[in-house]
């Protein structure tokens, strides 16, 4: 058994690391707040905004967004993994990186490249594969503008034939408990599938169908790459809180635990101490 210095330093180092995960757990609840207001707020409007892209995209041939639309073999595959900047935050950055092993083997035989999101994916992706771009800092100011520059490297990427198909893969947050691994295809289009007589563009244009698709393609693919990366930062932030919760817990397991053992540590020193002292006397009068 460890001597008292041994537990109560334990047990002082315990209530340390109870105390920063405290903290980090009303840190992360506090942003959290925050986020999952700006992802819900946004979450009808890009979602809808992409449901006209879908439908349009049925027609694009010969139009101003038909070079977003093409589908060609796949031979070179470009996957933006999303992460987190940093961890303790239970499986949220594991889990990205375990399907980005999962594309890789999806695609087996063909060139899969990377950008990564979050220095979480950069670190883990550089050891074995090729990160192209590592956009980590757009989390220091993440605005539109600022992830629509990254949509656009993209955008050109897949226009120029450097690669024939584009995905994303992020957390997307359902609640502060729960998080979602989703693979979206960011480019070709996907184009929505008609069901029975319905037509899916089944849609007047004004002024013109060029116009309207020439502005509303690229603007919806920023939307999404914007809503997935705000989708990842809520549900990190969730991730964080719910993990810093369980080890703030599992710390208090352990103190109580700890506080047990010192406390018949002490018992037992004590009625070692008394035994020795009766012992001592007896043999004096004897």
């Amino acid at each position: 058994m460890a001597n008292l210095k041994e537990i109560r330093n334990r047990i002082s180092s315990v209530k340390s690391t109870m105390q920063i995960t405290s903290a980090m757990k009303m840190v992360s609840a506090a942003k959290l707040k925050k986020a999952q207001d700006a992802i819900t707020a946004m979450r009808p409007y890009a979602d809808k905004l992409t449901e006209l892209l879908q439908s349009l995209s049925a027609s694009l041939e010969g139009d101003a967004g038909s070079a977003y639309a093409e589908n060609r073999e796949v031979n070179k595959v470009l996957v933006v993994a999303i992460t987190s900047n940093r961890g303790l935050c239970g499986a949220f950055n594991a889990n990205i990186i375990k399907q980005t092993a999962a594309l890789k083997q999806q695609y087996q035989g063909k060139q899969v490249d990377f950008v990564a999101i979050g220095k979480k994916a950069n670190d883990a992706l550089t050891k074995a594969d090729t990160v192209i771009a590592n956009h980590s800092s757009v989390f220091d100011d993440l605005t539109f503008e600022n992830v629509a520059v990254i949509a656009e490297d993209l955008m050109q990427r897949f226009v120029a034939g450097e690669y024939d198909k584009i995905l994303i893969i992020y957390n997307k947050f359902k609640n502060a408990a729960t998080q979602v691994v989703t693979t979206e295809q960011f480019l070709p289009i996907v184009p929505v599938a008609s069901e029975g007589d319905v037509v899916a563009s089944d849609y007047v244009f004004e002024p013109s169908k060029p116009e309207i698709i020439e502005q509303l393609i690229p603007k919806s693919l920023k939307t999404q790459l914007y809503k997935g990366i705000r989708d990842s930062f809520a549900s990190e932030h969730g991730a964080r809180m719910t993990a810093m919760h369980k080890a703030t817990d599992n710390a208090g397991e352990l103190r109580d635990q700890l506080t047990l053992t010192y406390n018949k540590a002490r018992q037992a020193a004590i009625t070692n101490e008394i035994l020795e002292i009766v012992g001592g006397a007896e043999a004096l009068n004897n």
